[in-house]
């Protein structure tokens, strides 16, 4: 794989090297890829879609992960996790559909700002993960955890308030 394409699959077709906001912007891959499969596919084939594409994002992920280090080293905030890295972003949106299979466009507004909030608090694990775990595991995990949550706190308020959430984007 040359330079380019590495470092055009590592940044999200170069939405991780926007100076604003790289990791909320590169998760906006996973929103196009959730509604991509909601638009084209039977209603059963949208989970499987959506976790092939989470495996597929994960190994990439997984396989760039030392390059993504060593290309940005003592240009990143974090020398183990740049931030222009963002895969893991994409895999941690993706999350949130799996868990949360009520309406797609739900997921795909205030799970999307959902995720993006739990990513930057980093509640438990997630805060211990980011922490501890070092190499394409301690990216990826976190945002993983973090789009769960998300997709968990959407399931929550779809028990608590039916249709309040789709109501509020209608």
């Amino acid at each position: 794989m040359t330079e380019h394409l590495k470092k055009f699959i590592a940044t999200g077709g170069y939405m991780g090297l926007l100076p604003l906001a790289p990791g909320s912007f590169g998760a906006l891959w996973g929103v196009v890829l959730h509604l991509v499969g909601w638009y084209f596919l039977p209603w059963e084939l949208l989970v499987p879609w959506l976790v092939a594409c989470l495996l597929i994002v994960s190994w990439l992920n997984h396989i760039l992960t030392p390059w993504a280090v060593e290309f940005w080293r003592g240009k990143a905030r974090k020398a183990d996790d740049p931030g222009q890295f963002i895969l893991d972003e994409i895999a941690g949106y993706l999350m949130v559909p799996i868990v949360f299979q009520g309406d797609p466009f739900v997921a795909a507004t205030f799970g999307f700002l959902l995720f993006r909030v739990l990513d930057i608090i980093k509640i438990q694990p997630a805060r211990w993960i980011d922490r501890n775990l070092h190499g394409s595991w301690g990216i990826l995990l976190d945002d993983l955890v973090s789009g769960a949550y998300a997709g968990c706190v959407l399931w929550a308020v779809q028990l608590a308030a039916p249709g309040w959430l789709a109501g509020l984007i209608s």
